[in-house]
């Protein structure tokens, strides 16, 4: 039988389930896209520049940076872990002085980077709003008549 983890051994019947946070899956997302896109830079640059540069050090680089941005997804919800997003933003606008092109394609993906951190922090402080309203007004209403429904009749 599979270990349980942490989670599933404290789960309790009637507990709530724990949030999300939309800011670390937009993240998560740009991280993935740009591994994909890396990936893709990574062969570009080793069919157009193997005379200048080693192909296995093309290779190793690249494929290096793609491991290293999908495992930052795994980091996003440490207190760093949005700081090393910034990082690796900051390198895949680097990697254009090999590959000009990737000098947009990495400004683009860091535009979109601090629309979707900026975009999920405000969805994440909405939703946590919404639910202290909804347990204040389930709080206040015990019967268990949810808003918009009618008192059930004895």
């Amino acid at each position: 039988m599979a270990k349980l983890t942490k989670a599933q051994r404290e789960w309790r019947p009637g507990m709530p389930k724990k949030r999300r946070s939309t800011k670390v899956m937009f993240a998560s997302t740009v991280l993935l896209l740009e591994a994909f896109v890396m990936f893709f830079a990574t062969l570009a640059v080793f069919g157009l520049r193997r005379g200048e540069f080693p192909p296995a050090v093309i290779l190793g680089v690249g494929i290096a940076l793609c491991v290293v941005m999908i495992v930052a997804c795994a980091f996003l919800t440490k207190p760093w872990g949005i700081g090393l997003g910034w990082i690796l933003q900051l390198v895949l606008i680097l990697t254009g002085i090999f590959e000009p092109a990737m000098f947009l394609v990495g400004t683009l993906f860091a535009a979109a980077w601090w629309y979707g951190i900026r975009t999920g922090i405000r969805l994440d402080r909405e939703a946590g709003e919404r639910a202290r309203e909804q347990a204040a007004w389930e709080a206040a209403h015990p019967e268990g008549a949810g808003p918009g429904q009618q008192p059930q009749s004895p």
